[in-house]
């Protein structure tokens, strides 16, 4: 943990890493690009979207078709795997998928600076796509592929775009607690009531994105004692969203702080009678944080046309329709309806804040040790 919060502080400090990328890569399938999903072609990026250091990396020459698009990605191969298999057999362009950790696949590539051999970073929110924004490692994208996309949802210098939202909830097991009970606020779990009874994954990215928001929003003392107070009531460790599901409803735990869409997986896979239901805290609370999952380009990658094309492809209505009616996630472009089964996100009483603003992923996973929820 560590070295993951110096590499992310370093910025990328331009050291060499392993350039071998495994994964699965996708099956090839036909060359017809996608109707209305097709990457506009390559122009010059407006002066005003150069990122913050873009100056120190200087894009290389284009490579041949033949060699396989490299894709970091954060969001896990059972997500989206399938997705990227699509966007091959339409595009006929081959993708190399590097699996793992949001927050570790963003500090891999500020580690192996100016040779990773990634063109596309492919993250579970928008924390760890601002920390690499910031340290220049993303190239802006062109201002017409972004336009379709809402401008909450999207950097404010193009340099990546959500490709579908999420929201923060209290998943809990319906069958020992009656929602009428639950707190309105992610505060309310610091209550001693809630000891030995509360799951969480503070590895998880889309979880440390919550923190940094906390710490936005409220305070760097306050996020503290938030942490503070959740450890003295002894949560359970769990390694991800879809384990904290699983254990709420097998009552290993009352409640679990997840993102919304991993219930309805389960309830798709299981039926209605799944004993768990998710708590949309009110009142504008972080603990109902709408962040999204998104895409950037490397800006020392030498595919820069065949990484537009899948930032294209993911924001087209055969991806976008994906997110709705297969992972259960929040489309963000217009014309895509959500899932009917979700909250309508206009319904959510999210936090006021700029996802621009939750980038310092280091100072989140720094207080995350200090307080000894990670060690």
């Amino acid at each position: 943990m560590l070295l993951l919060i110096a590499l992310i502080s370093a910025c990328g400090s331009g050291a060499p890493g392993a350039t071998a990328v495994p994964g699965a890569t996708a099956a090839p399938g036909a060359t017809a690009a996608p109707e209305a999903t097709a990457a506009p072609e390559a122009t010059a990026a407006p002066e005003a979207t150069a990122a913050p250091e873009a100056t120190a990396v200087q894009r290389p020459e284009p490579v041949a078709d033949s060699e396989p698009l490299v894709i970091y990605s954060g969001r896990s191969e059972k997500l989206v795997g399938p997705l990227i298999e699509q966007f091959s057999a339409a595009t006929g362009i081959q993708a190399s998928v590097r699996y793992g950790d949001t927050a570790e696949m963003a500090a891999l590539i500020l580690e192996e600076g100016d040779n990773s051999p990634a063109d596309v970073f492919y993250g579970q929110d928008a924390g760890a796509l601002g920390a690499l924004a910031a340290a220049g490692r993303l190239a802006p994208l062109p201002a017409a592929l972004l336009e379709p996309v809402d401008s909450r949802f999207r950097s404010s210098d193009n340099l990546w775009v959500g490709t579908s939202g999420r929201a923060r909830v209290v998943v809990y097991n319906s069958a020992a607690v009656q929602e009428a009970d639950l707190p309105t606020s992610i505060d309310g779990f610091t209550d001693p009531a809630w000891r030995g009874r509360i799951g969480w994954a503070p590895t998880n990215g889309s979880f440390q994105a919550f923190v940094t928001a906390y710490r936005v929003t409220e305070g760097e003392d306050a996020a503290r004692n938030w942490l503070e107070g959740i450890l003295a009531n002894e949560p359970k460790v769990y390694e991800g969203n879809s384990a904290i599901v699983q254990a709420v409803a097998a009552g290993e735990v009352d409640v679990g702080f997840v993102n919304h869409y991993y219930l309805w997986s389960f309830i798709a896979e299981q039926g209605e009678a799944f004993p768990a239901r998710n708590h949309y805290l009110s009142g504008g609370d972080v603990g109902a944080l709408i962040n999204v999952a998104g895409v950037g380009v490397i800006a020392t990658s030498r595919k820069a046309q065949a990484a537009e094309a899948f930032v294209a492809y993911l924001l087209g209505a055969e991806a976008q329709q994906y997110f709705s009616d297969s992972t259960y996630e929040y489309p963000v472009v217009a014309g895509i309806s959500a899932n009917p089964a979700l909250m309508p996100l206009a319904d959510i009483e999210t936090p006021d804040i700029d996802l621009n603003d939750l980038g310092d992923l280091a100072g989140t996973l720094e207080l995350l040790q200090d307080t000894g929820v990670l060690p």
